[in-house]
């Protein structure tokens, strides 16, 4: 389980394994945050099928941000990720993504995918900064409104010598 606690200039940010207790906190924030949100369903998915997975950041119980990846062999894809406006720009995004990083470097995953926006400069800046790259384009991957997706990779580094 990923538990604890990191301390900002005012608030004390708790970040933990998503439970379905926090789905309709998670779905909320999930609708004001993205213009095409997942369903509740899809939320059910991560945390009760094998290989998902999801974090939740919360500040005195509430939820402030969340993310929800699938890990499948060697390879995990960062499926979503979000944070609630008015906690933006705390490093909110930054723990769970680390923390998410850790789970798939732990279970030898040798990459991490995801899909962002073309539009979303703020998120493709935030993923070049932690080492993500552009991979390839996908097609009117979005809906709402209609929009590619840059599809990008981190490797994990691997050392494959035997000693």
């Amino acid at each position: 389980m990923i538990s604890d606690g990191v301390h900002n200039s005012v608030q004390r940010i708790t970040y933990r394994a998503m439970t379905e207790p926090d789905i309709s906190a998670v779905v909320a924030l999930e609708k004001a945050v993205f213009p095409d949100p997942w369903p509740r369903s899809a939320f059910v998915d991560v945390v009760t099928a094998p290989g998902w997975g999801g974090l939740v950041a919360e500040i005195d119980g509430t939820v402030v941000g969340y993310a929800c990846y699938l890990i499948v062999d060697v390879e995990a894809h960062l499926t979503n990720i979000a944070v609630a406006p008015e906690h933006r720009r705390k490093s909110v995004a930054r723990h769970l993504l680390e923390r998410i990083l850790s789970v798939a470097d732990g279970q030898l995953c040798e990459f991490i995918l995801l899909e962002v926006r073309p539009s979303n400069h703020e998120a493709l800046a935030f993923y070049r900064k932690h080492g993500f790259k552009v991979l390839y384009q996908r097609p009117n991957y979005y809906r709402r409104p209609v929009e590619d997706a840059i599809v990008m990779v981190k490797y994990f580094d691997r050392d494959d010598t035997e000693t």
